[in-house]
């Protein structure tokens, strides 16, 4: 078991089998490293690419962040912020994977993000858009696990019927290994700041953080949320408690948890229709 995780860390870290922009990524990366690069300079680069700058706005005007006016890359790095941009650059090919063979799974991704923007706005907390991302990427793992273990995702998804076990406990049992770990692989070998690949390292275990524990706590609550919701599916059926970590850590109360669920209702309606949206154009273009 050990042997398979190694060999599944191996492949996660090999960046020439990831299914991303090479030239892009490498590119977008050295600028966004460079001091002296501007906004305009990483906005005309993402732009080169018609296909992945019209990708990078449609989910700039997701309901997970909530503007719907932004019309151009250079907007989009300016209310998000180029650590968002980059990050939905270096997925939106996953993405793209997951809307054609993993519906589902793009659908609950979407769906935490909206929560998460929800919950982060109503708790007052810094960097919703940062935490939004996060949310949104936070099973990007099982894409992985999807794409390169196909067998083994039909054992996972096979068990967790049987055993009715969350999937991560599914995943460590068949491959030695969950996707938030996987997920984790992929942010490092990403160059995705902490703040965005902790949470989705640690949203199964919120207590194992040490920083950025208040992001990866609202992670933790909109996965539960959404899940709670029906809206997509994750891979599993379960429900799991809200950890006592993750609620210590936002102030949570119940009152503030019924307005936040409430809220959540209206915007699971914009985000499926934009879920659709997605769908439609994509066909179009085939």
């Amino acid at each position: 078991m050990e042997e398979q995780r190694d060999e599944i860390r191996s492949f996660i870290m090999d960046i020439r089998t990831l299914p991303t922009l090479p030239g892009i990524v490498t590119k977008l990366n050295s600028l966004a490293d460079n001091e002296k690069s501007s906004i305009q300079e990483m906005a005309r680069l993402v732009s080169s690419d018609q296909v992945l700058s019209a990708r990078i706005l449609r989910l700039a005007n997701s309901p997970s962040y909530g503007f719907y006016r932004v019309a151009t890359i250079s907007n989009a790095m300016i209310l998000l912020g180029v650590d968002v941009v980059k990050s939905l650059v270096l997925s939106s090919s996953i993405f793209e994977i997951m809307e054609k063979s993993v519906l589902g799974l793009w659908e609950h991704s979407l769906g935490a993000g909206v929560a998460a923007n929800i919950i982060s706005k109503r708790l007052h907390l810094p960097e919703c858009e940062e935490i939004s991302t996060a949310a949104l990427l936070h099973d990007i793992g099982k894409v992985i696990i999807h794409l390169k273990l196909e067998d083994k995702y039909v054992d996972i998804l096979k068990m967790t019927e049987e055993k009715e076990i969350p999937m991560h406990e599914a995943e460590r049992a068949v491959t030695g290994t969950d996707h938030a770990e996987v997920g984790g692989w992929l942010a490092k070998n990403w160059f995705l700041p902490e703040k965005l690949a902790i949470p989705v390292t640690c949203h199964h275990d919120v207590e194992s953080t040490v920083v950025h524990q208040a992001k990866t706590a609202v992670v933790h609550l909109a996965d539960i949320l959404i899940k709670a919701a029906g809206f997509g599916f994750s891979g599993d059926e379960c429900v799991s408690c809200i950890q006592p970590a993750a609620w210590k850590s936002l102030g949570m109360t119940e009152a503030i948890l019924a307005e936040i669920v409430e809220e959540l209702e209206d915007k699971l309606i914009d985000a499926k229709n934009f879920s659709l949206e997605i769908q439609s154009a994509d066909e179009q273009q085939l």
